[in-house]
């Protein structure tokens, strides 16, 4: 697969990840490189990747504990002291091996240490692989508030190897998908009737839907990297979803639930608020639920949940003078961003999630 190019860093795939690397590894001066993986990236991803490099200046390994719960200030707090106790400098390189958690993370605390050190992500996850580790952003959750802190600023590269989707289990698999679901609808109808029909696809086949949504979100970041207006598109289903997210965190009584489990609830919604408000199709609305429940299944929700859930939608990023803004649907591929939607329509959708 060709190398994806954007202004400022290339995306590289399988084999050609390694020779990019490797090669920008000789050729530079770092004065440090630093692997931050997380517990389970060290045990199943570690070995794999360095057996790649060649490289003949030591590495140095960060670990961090694994899962949402731990992308918080206090863990960059920790790898910032590591990062001084083994005497990082401006110089440095921290490439993120890892899924969404350690490339946000990472990608934070390098843009950070010392006003920015050089970072490069390598996703291992199939959600960090079409959408975390691609267009900058960077950060960490305060409390179970999703990535309230954070900054925009790309790294050196994105090295994307597939081969890494082989140590995930089918829950993290369903994660990422939900993102690639997401980019269909946003987009275009063909690339959404690509991704309903998974299970006709073999891994070559998978390779290239990945690649595929990679140059979608690629495409929409070149032309708004910094969210004014376009790149607003890539949230659709995260206003809801995010909340619900953070309330299933924060509840002990409740399963948590992986990112990509609480976006695909969150687009179910959405396109229920989109077939009221902006008059999308009421069969693709039928359909899309049906695609989504027969991927991911139902999550019980009760009516009880539906305020602190709502509650939780004030502190959306997308927010702006008091209004919660919405990213809704037209058709599929045809957005409308900055939508407000009433509290009514929200119970509405719920309802209509668990009928």
């Amino acid at each position: 697969m060709k190398s994806i190019v954007t202004q400022h860093y290339a995306i590289h795939f399988n084999s050609v990840c390694y020779t990019e690397l490797n090669t920008l590894l000789n050729n530079s001066n770092f004065s440090k490189i630093f692997v931050l993986v997380d517990t389970n990236t060290h045990n199943h991803c570690l070995n794999i990747f360095l057996s790649h490099l060649v490289v003949q200046q030591e590495i140095e390994i960060i670990e961090i504990e694994a899962g949402e719960i731990n992308k918080t200030i206090d863990t960059c707090v920790g790898v910032w002291n590591t990062f001084s106790e083994l005497n990082a400098d401006r110089k440095s390189l921290v490439i993120n091996l890892g899924g969404g958690v350690v490339t946000d993370l990472g990608g934070f605390v390098a843009s950070t240490f010392k006003r920015g050190i050089s970072y490069i992500n390598v996703p291992t996850s199939l959600l960090a692989m079409v959408d975390a580790s691609i267009g900058g952003k960077t950060g960490v959750d305060l409390g179970t508030l999703k990535n309230q802190i954070g900054i925009i600023n790309s790294g050196e590269m994105v090295l994307i190897d597939t081969a890494f989707l082989d140590t995930l289990p089918q829950n993290e698999m369903r994660s990422g998908l939900a993102e690639m679901l997401k980019h269909g609808l946003i987009h275009d109808q063909a690339y959404w009737d690509k991704m309903s029909n998974l299970g006709q696809y073999t891994r070559a086949d998978l390779d290239m839907l990945i690649y595929e949504s990679v140059q979608i979100k690629k495409e929409i970041v070149t032309q708004d990297p910094t969210e004014i207006g376009l790149r607003k598109t890539l949230n659709f289903g995260h206003t809801l979803g995010h909340a619900i997210e953070s309330y299933f965190l924060s509840e002990s009584k409740k399963t948590h639930l992986l990112h990509g489990e609480a976006i695909a609830i969150g687009m179910i919604l959405a396109c229920y608020i989109s077939y009221k408000q902006e008059g999308f199709p009421k069969e693709k609305l039928e359909s899309i639920k049906t695609i989504i429940l027969n991927t991911y299944g139902k999550v019980a929700i009760l009516e009880s949940d539906y305020p602190p859930i709502i509650e939780l939608l004030k502190y959306d990023k997308k927010n702006t003078h008091g209004n919660i803004n919405f990213v809704l649907l037209e058709d599929i591929g045809k957005t409308k961003i900055d939508c407000i939607v009433d509290n009514a329509t929200i119970r509405e959708a719920f309802s209509y999630y668990i009928a």
